[in-house]
């Protein structure tokens, strides 16, 4: 794949191709200078710093939008052995927006599932862009209630821009299936950990994002809606999308603060996309930890706090009527 590079990463870059050509030098030259190769080095390590710790809203949602980021399908295969995955919703088609089968993740024997981008055009074709159809949803359903068949927990990750919003998917009646999902997640008798890896978009998220625990990368976003489409309805212009991004509180600092998820997964400095490996590993201890703490509460605890967790999200400080009334009086 090409290097790719955002806007504010651009410093980075330029640095970085400063160090390949000093090396190519030196050794075309036979000169020694690692003196400035270390100065050189440190002084990306320090600009990368300054750079990440002060990201914008916007700058978090192009970076969970990189297209070099580890998809669901990676972290599996990181992660996870023995993974077998499992097709089809049994009623009309195999959606490859949404993958999902029984894995181990070290000594433990689970259910793990979420949604897929491509990395090219072909695979992005195939995966829909990783925009599930409604029979990705009831695939996942399926792989749910198959993992609590079995006792095993369930783990989501979620990477989409939303669900697909075409003909096709109202036709199989998307909005019947996310709502669906979203009843019985809340009734599964086995514990279930959700991971925000990228986008995390709409309804398309959430149709999977029911769970005990809900995770997300430290370079990640979960919305109602894609700072786009809010810029669109709001601003009626698109460009607009940087300053929707903030109104939006989409990043994980902002939905820790507000309840909305448990954690926030440490990412490497400079993305998940520099250091896969080291990401892979973060998440998966993550993961456990949680899932070694919810199997050991019981199921009818575990329902009730998972639906206490859900119905206590949207609470927001405003006065009752009465109250502001007898104050004007």
């Amino acid at each position: 794949m090409a290097t790719f590079s955002l806007s504010f990463e651009k410093p980075i870059l330029e640095l970085e191709t400063r160090l390949k050509e000093l090396k190519t030098f030196s050794e075309s030259q036979n000169i020694d200078v690692s003196r400035e190769l270390v100065e050189l080095e440190k002084k990306i390590a320090q600009t990368r710093r300054e750079i990440f710790q002060h990201l914008t809203p916007w700058d978090e949602v192009q970076l969970a939008r990189h297209p070099a980021r580890p998809f669901t399908l990676d972290y599996i295969e990181d992660m996870c052995s023995d993974f077998i995955e499992l097709h089809g919703d049994r009623h009309f088609r195999d959606d490859k927006a949404v993958v999902g089968g029984f894995a181990t993740l070290d000594d433990q024997r689970l259910m793990i599932l979420g949604t897929q981008k491509g990395r090219d055009v072909k695979s992005n074709v195939e995966r829909n862009f990783g925009m599930a159809f409604p029979e990705g949803y009831r695939k996942a359903l399926r792989l749910m209630k198959m993992a609590a068949k079995f006792g095993a927990p369930v783990v989501c990750l979620v990477d989409t821009a939303g669900a697909y919003p075409g003909v096709g998917s109202e036709e199989r009646h998307i909005a019947e299936a996310i709502a669906f999902n979203l009843r019985e997640a809340f009734l599964l008798p086995v514990p279930i950990v959700v991971a925000v890896i990228g986008e995390g978009g709409s309804g398309g998220a959430l149709g999977i994002g029911i769970g005990d625990r809900i995770l997300i990368l430290e370079h990640a976003y979960y919305s109602v809606i894609s700072p786009e489409g809010c810029a669109a309805i709001l601003w009626k212009d698109r460009a607009f999308a940087s300053k929707a991004a903030e109104a939006l509180k989409l990043t994980p600092k902002d939905l820790l603060k507000g309840g909305l998820v448990d954690e926030i997964v440490p990412e490497p400095l400079g993305g998940a996309h520099t250091n896969r490996a080291a990401m892979s590993a973060t998440l998966k201890a993550t993961l456990l930890k949680h899932i070694r703490i919810l199997t050991k509460i019981p199921v009818q605890t575990l329902l009730d706090q998972r639906y206490n967790k859900f119905r206590a999200m949207g609470v927001f400080g405003a006065e009752p009527a009465s109250e502001t009334a007898s104050t004007a009086s």
